[in-house]
């Protein structure tokens, strides 16, 4: 499926939770330079997928939210040079991308042909002592905790604003033992 033939490279990522997703939002908005910041607070898997492989792609979206949320964790804050991030980790995420990964073999961009450091970026293209001075500022406020992806969302890429594509929310349930 590639309804007109659209030549967008296409965007996966990972959702966040509501309370995450909102914290992330508002420290992007108010550290990310407002002539770039046009995109809601994301956990990027893929950077550009080619279009050809929307259909396939939908299909195996689809399969992976059929299983349970997706357990992460945030670590704190990450060092991007120029930028700061949330540091997230998540082995579950990335065997999930491992898969997806194999799935496109010899369609992946040399990025996305890179294991993926999971974060959430909150300032970027800045100096690296602003970067530092925010991380210094922010540190003992971003404490670590557990918590669950929401789902998966595939996207175009338009040039600055990305274009909502779908979203597919984890569907499983959280399997405890006992």
């Amino acid at each position: 499926m590639n309804p007109g033939g659209d030549l967008a490279p296409l965007i996966v990522t990972a959702e966040l939770p509501e309370a995450l997703q909102s914290r992330a939002d508002q420290l992007r908005a108010a550290h990310f330079p407002p002539e770039r910041n046009h995109l809601k607070a994301h956990v990027t898997l893929f950077h550009a997928l080619p279009p050809m492989v929307e259909g396939e792609l939908r299909d195996a979206l689809a399969a992976e939210a059929r299983a349970a949320p997706v357990r992460a964790r945030l670590e704190g804050l990450m060092n991007l040079g120029r930028g700061t991030a949330l540091r997230l980790s998540s082995p579950a995420m990335l065997d999930l991308r491992e898969r997806l990964a194999s799935r496109f073999h010899g369609l992946l961009t040399p990025q996305d042909q890179q294991v993926p450091r999971l974060h959430v970026t909150i300032q970027n293209k800045v100096a690296p002592s602003v970067a530092k001075a925010l991380q210094a500022a922010l540190a003992p406020a971003i404490e670590p905790r557990e918590f669950a992806f929401a789902g998966l969302a595939l996207h175009r890429y338009r040039g600055g604003p990305w274009e909502a594509v779908h979203r597919w929310p984890f569907r499983g349930s959280h399997r405890t033992k006992g």
